[in-house]
């Protein structure tokens, strides 16, 4: 599409929470703003063909953050006392989403609840509560929670090697990587705090919330690198994507 001003997909972050969605989406909408894009909400009670369409209109998606929890099925596991309810139209959207994402190698960002449903539907898995001696489920405003180690390997990272420290909010994490992501950051305990994809196709996914702390120099790296993903895409063969 090559946009001066690309269209990025954002899925509402819950149906269960209307106040949550007012609170939260709009940070998600002025990251991507502020580098130049245009901000493009997708409805959790939208019909799959109008999802389709929203996401065909994009460049890039943004997954964002949710209070749900994937559902643990998905991966294999039966819930733990701990694990939030599951929202099964967020997960829908995210779905269809991410198919369009992979067959058009559209960007692709995942923050917090967004990586984690990113690995699942990759094939991997999740740690559903996370009992270690570093507390990441920390306040949502939190600026500086815990560091992370960024390997010199990692590529949408690299510039933060060896590493940053980052707010958290989050009681579950990746376990098990899904198919070809790799790790990109961990935290001094081992929790993995950030995935991506090497290669032509933009995708990385942030355990942390860097739409909260959008004026620090990380923060506005991600956004600004994702963004300009989206306004270099270009159209693909369509295999099987939603966008039909």
């Amino acid at each position: 599409m090559n946009d001066l001003n690309p269209r990025i997909a954002i899925p509402e972050p819950t149906s269960a929470e209307p106040d949550y969605n007012q609170g939260s989406w709009p940070q998600y909408a002025h990251a991507v703003e502020a580098c130049g894009a245009v901000a493009v909400p997708i409805p959790l009670a939208a019909s799959p063909a109008t999802v389709a369409k929203l996401v065909a209109s994009c460049s890039g998606v943004l997954l964002p953050g949710s209070p749900a929890d994937v559902n643990p099925q998905k991966y294999g596991q039966e819930p733990a006392r701990e694990c939030a309810p599951a929202d099964s139209a967020r997960e829908a959207v995210d779905e269809l989403v991410l198919q369009d994402a992979f067959n058009l190698h559209k960007p692709l960002l995942g923050i917090c609840y967004g990586t984690q449903s990113l690995n699942v539907w990759k094939g991997g898995t999740l740690a559903q509560h996370l009992t270690t001696s570093i507390n990441h489920k920390a306040g949502r405003e939190t600026i500086e929670a815990h560091p992370i180690s960024i390997p010199g390997t990692a590529e949408h990272l690299k510039a933060f090697a060896p590493g940053i420290t980052v707010n958290s909010s989050h009681h579950q994490a990746i376990k098990i990587p899904g198919d070809s992501l790799d790790v990109a950051a961990t935290a001094p305990d081992g929790t993995i705090e950030a995935v991506e994809q090497r290669g032509e196709h933009f995708v990385l996914g942030v355990q942390w919330h860097p739409e909260r702390t959008p004026s620090t120099p990380a923060s506005q790296a991600i956004f600004q690198s994702f963004v300009d993903a989206a306004r270099a895409w270009k159209p693909r063969e369509i295999r099987e994507s939603v966008a039909r």
